[in-house]
């Protein structure tokens, strides 16, 4: 199924080198730098996680990190294993490793769902002000949303999944279990 990187095995997850439970928050990606960067820079590095999800922005800045760190040491594979629950923004995190980098546990679940916003917006002033904070609301919605789809592109990227389904069932929190992730191409295999 992947062919620049051998299939891992059960075996090859036994110490993790980054262990990940709980909110995507700042606190996570406080642990996860230290972790990385005490990581060994050659040879396979596995970065596990659980999450009920948190904020979506923690989790592209930590991919971001996987992806720099990749480049960084060409020598070290980094390895996601989801465990129990990826929601959410543990599925943006686990969209900046290659799926052939990516395996869960058994009875993993995964969550994808579109980005959500809370926000009141006041509306005083002259007119011409009225216009730009309505225009300025419409502006972060829309740059919210070209940032979820790359990273649903990233999370898709050769598998069997296309945009329209993703962008079809994203709204109602679409959720696969393990096997069905691994079907779909979304994962190399389960553990």
């Amino acid at each position: 199924m992947f062919a620049t990187a051998p299939l891992l095995t059960a075996k090859d997850f036994e110490f993790p080198a980054i262990m990940l439970s709980g909110a995507v928050d700042h606190g996570m990606y406080l642990h996860f730098k230290k972790c990385l960067s005490t990581a060994s820079q050659t040879g396979l590095v596995v970065v596990e996680l659980s999450t009920l999800g948190g904020d979506p922005e923690i989790a592209r800045l930590m991919g971001e990190d996987i992806r720099f760190h990749s480049d960084l040491y060409p020598e070290r594979r980094l390895v996601f294993l989801g465990r129990t629950a990826v929601y959410s923004a543990g599925a943006t995190f686990m969209s900046f490793f290659a799926a052939e980098n990516r395996y869960l546990t058994r009875g993993t679940r995964l969550m994808i769902h579109e980005r959500v916003i809370t926000k009141k917006i006041q509306l005083a002033g002259p007119l011409s002000t009225c216009i730009a904070t309505l225009k300025a609301t419409l502006n972060e919605i829309e740059s919210s949303i070209a940032i979820q789809n790359e990273g649903f592109q990233n999370l898709i990227l050769g598998s069997q999944i296309t945009m329209d389904e993703l962008l079809k069932k994203a709204p109602e929190n679409w959720y696969l279990e393990a096997n069905e992730a691994q079907a779909r191409g979304l994962i190399a295999s389960v553990l």
